[in-house]
């Protein structure tokens, strides 16, 4: 039960745990995209080697499907824990990876993800390392287009068939789930109004509504939050690292609905990004050099400490007279969604900052890595709130080893932003080299 969950036993980091094979009967039924192997009490599900890396590698790996039902015309119906997850504790399960082709993304649906989050570094690995986008590459610049702008054609294009393979979820959620995420140029991260006109620009390009545009958690930024939520126009909130940047971007979204003078705010929606690994792998170095049995300690806790915090914040902004005075209109919470969910300490369990942060009303985005691992061995039950005060203690405990966690997280913002930005020119040198090698542009 979520209730005899503690918070340390969730947050102390355990080495991984290997999974012991079960014994599979002979009997395989293989379908277009998945392979089941049949077991008196198990599916082991394959995914084939239509789901790539961006090495355009085979994506191998073993889903385990905990259970089979029947739907009503009797036919098998594949569940994992992610169906679980969502169905049982309200958290939706996203992919943070993007490719082409898009289809690889059918198997993962099927198996319960429910959306997908994209940013520079995911294109920038995509499309340079990958010959899918040569043709359409082409094309755009013989028209003319310059490499910039290919690139943006390139990435509209991606951002599309994805947002038409989640149609169904969004339609069924009446627009709460199903989403597809693309982010604003990061060398505008300290730019607002450059930041508000490239999300009005990108949102028409896309013309998609299952679509969220992404706008960094900057200090510059948080105002162009405000001005696209009013523009009518759905954000993902992305780089949040700290809790007072986190009731800033909170408010932003609450400042926006309120200055939208839309009486139908339903179809506006939001979700903010807070990242989670990166908090551990700053305040690890930290803990580590402090070096007190106390301080060790409290290694591999910070992270998802001052996540559930971020949780209990959540309930309280969205919640009394001046939230109640905009759901009468339709608003809908701007959900918490945990980014960086992939283990960057070997040491640590792989589902660290995905199994102690279950709970209603949010997201959590997965790379390859805590994907594969959750569907495997993860435990769907209520977690995130399971022991608030520990949580607190832990965050406490932190600060007064001295570790400023407004420090901690303007590091991490700094960090965020430079790494995306070094993506993003990563990947349009990349292209003019393309350009040249294609042969389409002098050298």
């Amino acid at each position: 039960m979520a209730s005899s969950l503690s918070l340390s036993k969730l947050v102390t980091p355990n080495a991984r745990s290997a999974s012991s094979p079960e014994s599979l009967r002979s009997r395989s039924i293989k379908t277009n995209f998945l392979a089941f192997n049949l077991s008196s009490t198990t599916f082991r599900t394959n995914l084939s080697a239509s789901l790539r890396t961006h090495h355009e590698n085979a994506f191998k790996a073993s889903l385990r499907v905990r259970c089979s039902q029947t739907d009503g015309n009797g036919v098998p119906a594949k569940r994992t824990v992610l169906h679980d997850l969502y169905e049982k504790q309200g958290q939706s399960p996203w992919y943070d990876n993007l490719c082409r082709p898009v289809t690889d993304l059918i198997p993962l649906i099927e198996s319960g993800v429910r959306g997908v989050t994209s940013n520079p570094a995911i294109f920038q690995k995509a499309i340079s390392s990958s010959n899918a986008y040569n043709d359409q590459f082409r094309e755009l610049v013989q028209a003319g287009k310059d490499i910039e702008s290919a690139y943006w054609q390139l990435v509209v294009k991606d951002i599309q068939d994805a947002s038409k393979l989640f149609e169904q979820i969004y339609d069924q959620t009446d627009g709460g789930d199903g989403y597809v995420s693309v982010e604003v140029s990061p060398n505008l991260a300290d730019d607002t109004e450059g930041t508000i006109e490239a999300a009005k620009w990108l949102h028409k390009l896309v013309s998609r509504p299952n679509v969220y545009i992404k706008i960094p958690a900057t200090a510059a930024c948080v105002p162009s939050i405000k001005e696209v939520i009013a523009n009518g126009i759905s954000v993902n909130v992305t780089l949040i690292f700290s809790l007072e940047r986190y009731e800033a971007v909170i408010d932003a979204y609450l400042d926006g609905l309120e200055a939208s003078g839309l009486n139908d705010l339903s179809r506006v929606t939001s979700v903010a990004s807070f990242f989670v690994s990166r908090v551990d792998t700053l305040i690890d170095k930290s803990l580590e050099k402090i070096g007190t049995p106390e301080a060790l300690n409290l290694r591999g806790k910070a992270a998802v400490a001052q996540a559930a915090l971020a949780y209990q914040l959540y309930q309280r902004k969205f919640s009394g007279p001046r939230w109640e005075a905009l759901v009468k209109k339709g608003a809908k919470k701007q959900r918490l969604l945990w980014a960086s969910t992939s283990v960057k300490n070997p040491a640590y369990s792989d589902t660290l900052y995905v199994a102690p942060l279950i709970g209603p009303d949010t997201v959590s985005t997965m790379p390859d890595q805590a994907l594969l691992a959750f569907i495997d061995h993860g435990a769907v039950a209520r977690t995130i709130d399971s022991n608030a005060s520990e949580a607190e203690g832990i965050y406490n405990a932190i600060q007064k080893l001295g570790i400023d966690w407004s420090n901690v997280g303007n590091q991490l913002e700094l960090e965020g932003v430079d790494s995306f930005k070094k993506a993003f020119d990563s990947l349009l040198d990349s292209l003019q080299e393309k350009a040249k090698a294609l042969k389409l542009v002098s050298k």
